[in-house]
């Protein structure tokens, strides 16, 4: 299982001046000020309870995340692929995740938030989430991903989908989660990404995440969001505490801007320390935790044309064969199967399918959402 400890977040939440990842225990009479979007009367009826699908107690007190949400990532279980689609079987479903986080993992209590099953069951994972979906104002830290167990709302889907797709069920019942976690944290469709993006994984599978800006349509659509809302790109906002392909393809551009740093997909101190250069020389403000901001990868990543060759094209290479198409070799040479491979990337989120790679096809490329994707039909 790709699960993942909470604990990270609890010290670089401290050691990032953010305060205290955790300032209140499930149960206190804490209160946090509602985000502005929330609907706490929103009807929520529809998500089965821990209590309702049998949950055993936590294992240790689960705490309140202190800083605000601001992403959902998409899992997929790595369990087979059921074709029993009954609300009996998602609760069981539940139960077994929960005992293989507790007894396996020993963790307190299930990792994800929420979970989707196979027949398009929601159910409450974490104690507490529910809760806090309600209140629409912060999330229980969680255990699906390193780095952002306290501002993204995970969310596990039943099956393993490295080649197989989705089943309809399921996907109606995730954009219909998405769709209300985005109403209650004042989240929008661009907000939905997957766990690879921030994590070496496999996970949510190279055919789920080929489904990823039709989920983002739909709950897009859903929200009645204005197009003139959705920014240009929305790149992945990884930092230093994640890790993973999107991080290698960081650290291989910025070899390819002189800097020396390992090529490792783990976010180490020279990695940290060449964010922060480069954004200090090109007059972005420097993190102190050298996040990529927009500024950052739009600086960072230079957009080539098919006569283009080594480093920048090796990275393009590298993270198409991540994603899935693993007829691109890593080359350095800009070949039929990279170019073949990027209009299929391209058309699928909705941009020209030209094999050429501009700054929004880099966006796309590192797990990052591009307007003209909800304005694909």
């Amino acid at each position: 299982m790709h699960f993942d400890h909470p604990e990270l977040d609890r010290r670089t939440l401290l050691r990032a001046g953010l305060g205290a990842a955790a300032v209140a225990v499930v149960g206190s009479e804490l209160a946090f000020p509602a985000a502005a979007q929330a609907a706490p009367d929103a009807d929520l009826d529809w998500i089965i309870s821990c209590d309702e699908w049998g949950a055993r107690p936590p294992a240790d007190p689960l705490s309140i995340s202190a800083i605000a949400t601001n992403k959902i990532i998409v899992h997929h279980m790595a369990f087979p692929n059921s074709t029993d689609y009954s609300e009996e079987h998602a609760k069981q479903l539940a139960r077994d995740c929960q005992n293989l986080h507790m007894d396996v993992n020993r963790w307190s209590d299930t990792g994800q938030h929420f979970t989707v099953s196979r027949g398009g069951h929601v159910l409450e994972g974490r104690h507490g989430s529910l809760e806090r979906l309600q209140a629409g104002d912060r999330q229980m830290i969680s255990a699906h991903c390193p780095g952002e167990n306290g501002r993204a709302i995970g969310i596990e889907n039943e099956g393993t989908y490295v080649t197989e797709t989705p089943p309809e069920e399921l996907l109606d019942g995730l954009v219909k989660l998405c769709t209300t976690i985005c109403r209650q944290y004042g989240l929008h469709a661009h907000d939905i990404f997957g766990h690879w993006d921030f994590r070496a994984t496999l996970c949510p599978g190279a055919m789920f995440y080929r489904e990823f800006p039709a989920l983002r349509r739909r709950v897009f659509a859903k929200l009645g969001t204005d197009l003139a809302d959705v920014p240009a790109r929305r790149w992945p906002d990884i930092w230093r505490f994640v890790g993973g392909p999107v991080v290698q393809v960081a650290q291989r551009l910025l070899t390819f801007r002189g800097y020396t740093v390992p090529i490792t997909g783990v976010f180490d101190a020279a990695t940290v320390a060449a964010v922060q250069d480069w954004q200090a020389r090109n007059g972005i403000p420097v993190d102190i935790d050298a996040t990529l901001t927009a500024p950052t990868w739009e600086t960072l990543a230079p957009e080539l044309d098919k006569d283009a060759t080594g480093i920048p094209v090796e990275t393009v290479q590298f993270m198409l064969n991540s994603k899935g198409y693993a007829e691109v070799a890593i080359t350095g040479e800009y070949d039929y199967p990279t170019k073949k491979a990027l209009k299929d990337l391209q058309e699928l989120h909705g941009l020209d399918p030209n094999g050429k790679v501009s700054t929004t096809t880099w966006c796309a490329l590192v797990g990052g959402v591009v307007r003209q994707s909800f304005q694909k039909n």
